[in-house]
Order: C-alpha cells, then sequence, then structure tokens
C-alpha cells in the first residue's frame, strides 16, 4: 500500500509518500511572504497553497520514484488549521481520489503530529504520554492506543508557540519567534531574570497558561532603557525560553508519575526547540524515561505525518465521504 499525504492547514505546503518500506518522500513548500507581516496572512497562504500543491505533490512522486497510478490511498488534512488553507488541499485530494478511482482519508492534523514519531526507526508502544506542542497548541495527550486518545491538559490561553512569537515580536527579533528565540537564547544567560510559571489548581493541574509570562517579559522590558534593552537581548530570551520550556517539562513528568508510564512523546514545531529537547534528554536519562522526539523537520507541519496516519487509517479500512469539510476548530477526539 503507498499513500500520497497532503498537508495545508497553515503556510507550509507539504506533500509525501509513505508505504511498507517507510517513508519514501516528504517535500514541503514554505512561505516567507508571511515574515515582514510578523505572522501568517490567511488569504495570502491559502493564494500560496494553490501556486505550491501541484508542484509539490509532483515532486513527491518524483522523489518517490512512483506514479499516481502507483497510489492506493491519499490522506489530507482537513482541520484544524486555517479554513482557506485546509480547503486548497483537501479539494485537491478529493479530486485526485475521484480521478484516480481510489480511497481518501481526512486526518486530524493533531492527530497526525501524534505520528510523526511513528516514523522514527524507534517507535513509542502504547499506552505512553505525548506532549504536543506548536504555534496553536498545547496539550497533553493519553495515548491509548493509535486513534484512542485522551485530553489530560490543554492551554488555558496562548499555545507555547504562540508565546515565543509574541516575546518576539516585543523583542524585536522577527518572525517565525520559536527559531528566532532558540538562536538568540543560546548566548544568553537563562537566569538573568526570574520569570513566573503559572501555577494551575488541582482541577487544571496539567493544563498551561502563558499569558501571565508573556506579561511578564512585557513589564520587565518596560523597565529596562534602550541601551539595557540591547545589552540584555540575549539573557532575556534566554530567561524567558527557560520558563516556557521548564512548565512543559515540569508538567509532561508530573502525568508520567501520576500514571505510572515511563514513555513520553514530543512532537509539534516547539519539539525542534533546542533547550527544550536538552531539558527533556536530561529528565529522561535522570527519571529512567523513554523519549521520542522526531527530527525537526518532522516537528513542523509536515505531509510525511499525515501519510503514515492515513496509512494507518486506511489499511484500517476507514475512509472519508467526499462530503467532507474544512474543520479549522476541529478538536482531537478517540
Amino acid at each position: 500500500m503507498l499513500i500520497l499525504g497532503i498537508e495545508t492547514s497553515c503556510d507550509e505546503t507539504s506533500a509525501a509518500i509513505y508505504g511498507e518500506a517507510g517513508l519514501l518522500s516528504n517535500e514541503i513548500a514554505s512561505q516567507i511572504i508571511h515574515q515582514k507581516y510578523g505572522g501568517v496572512v490567511p488569504e495570502l497562504a491559502s493564494r500560496a497553497h494553490i501556486k505550491n500543491i501541484y508542484p509539490i505533490v509532483q515532486a513527491a512522486l518524483d522523489k518517490a520514484k512512483v506514479k499516481l497510478s502507483d497510489i492506493s490511498g491519499i490522506a489530507v488534512t482537513f482541520g484544524p488549521g486555517l479554513v482557506g488553507s485546509i480547503l486548497v488541499g483537501l479539494n485537491y485530494a478529493k479530486a485526485l481520489a475521484l480521478a484516480l478511482d481510489k480511497p481518501f482519508i481526512g486526518i486530524n492534523h493533531i492527530e497526525g503530529h501524534i505520528f510523526a514519531n511513528y516514523l522514527q526507526a524507534n517507535d513509542p508502544r502504547p499506552p505512553f504520554v505525548t506532549l504536543m506542542i506548536s504555534g496553536g497548541h498545547t496539550l497533553l495527550i493519553l495515548v491509548k492506543a493509535p486513534g484512542e486518545y485522551q485530553i489530560m491538559g490543554s492551554t488555558r490561553d496562548d499555545a507555547a508557540g504562540e508565546a515565543f512569537d509574541k516575546v518576539a515580536k516585543m523583542l524585536e527579533l522577527g518572525y517565525p519567534g520559536g527559531p528566532i528565540i532558540s538562536k538568540v537564547a543560546e548566548q544568553g544567560d537563562p537566569n538573568y531574570v526570574r520569570f513566573p510559571q503559572a501555577k494551575m489548581k488541582d482541577n487544571q493541574k496539567y493544563d498551561f497558561s502563558f499569558s501571565g509570562l508573556k506579561t511578564a517579559v512585557l513589564y520587565h522590558l518596560q523597565k529596562l532603557t534602550p541601551v539595557e534593552r540591547k545589552n540584555h537581548l540575549a539573557d532575556i530570551a534566554a530567561s524567558f525560553q527557560h520558563a516556557l520550556v521548564e512548565v512543559l517539562v515540569e508538567r509532561s513528568l508530573e502525568l508520567l508519575a501520576e500514571l505510572k508510564l515511563n514513555r513520553l512523546s514530543v512532537v509539534g514545531g516547539v519539539a525542534a526547540n533546542r533547550w527544550l529537547r536538552q531539558r527533556l534528554e536530561d529528565e529522561a536519562i535522570k527519571n529512567n524515561i523513554q523519549l521520542f522526539i522526531p527530527s525537526p523537520i518532522l516537528c513542523t507541519d509536515n505531509a510525511a505525518m499525515i501519510a503514515r496516519a492515513g496509512y494507518y487509517r486506511l489499511s484500517s479500512g476507514q475512509t472519508s465521504p467526499f462530503t467532507l469539510s474544512p474543520q479549522p476548530s476541529l478538536a482531537l477526539t478517540t
């Protein structure tokens, strides 16, 4: 079975081929046009997807050395994400499925990220905990089995990636904020400022809140002169990153301990953060935890994870109707 995966939920146009032999290709076109606006502009994103979708799919086929006629089925993101962006990929997948008389399956973007670690040589064995961290989501998920999930914690306000973007904007570093702050922070002192780490109520103890941290950074910057801001830019970035990462690590370890599990999967764009990966690796060794983190290219939005999730669902006999529509606020459910 060969699956063509298509991902267009935000500002990456991606196509991938996955089969019994593993991942054969994973092509991604990123949209740099959004950098000058400090964030993704939905209309520009959907227009770029229309322009990129055909050449990206063709590039994935060429890299895998297969033809469209060799494809067994098509998997495509149908939410959550930007409705216009999702629509481009979903309609393209439907058209291909109709033309080729092949089955297609709509994939939840969050579930796609969970399946990213199933593309690694050593994949996690359920049950395990997944920490899903991206620009739009910060979730702690108990994965009981493939397709069987229980959300144990979520963000009460800004997602982790969103907090990185907003603080990067305050520091006038540019967009996207995560990679930039990570690079700048390498030269800084993470203990320069002890920014607050939100504590949650007992009935919400695995939830996240980063609005207070973001506000604390703003108040600290307001107290500094322009010269002080310039001289301590790396220190502020490192201190912010440290505070945010420690919350992610702490919540994950607490949930693992309560569930008496020792397998942690970390996925999503923020999982590419070097400081986070190092902290998790240190804690995994200290606490005898099996840690699973995809390679950085599989952390950000990509079609490989969609193809892998589609392979699981299509091989189980599941398909989607051609009436399937984009669901920009789609939640993760069993």
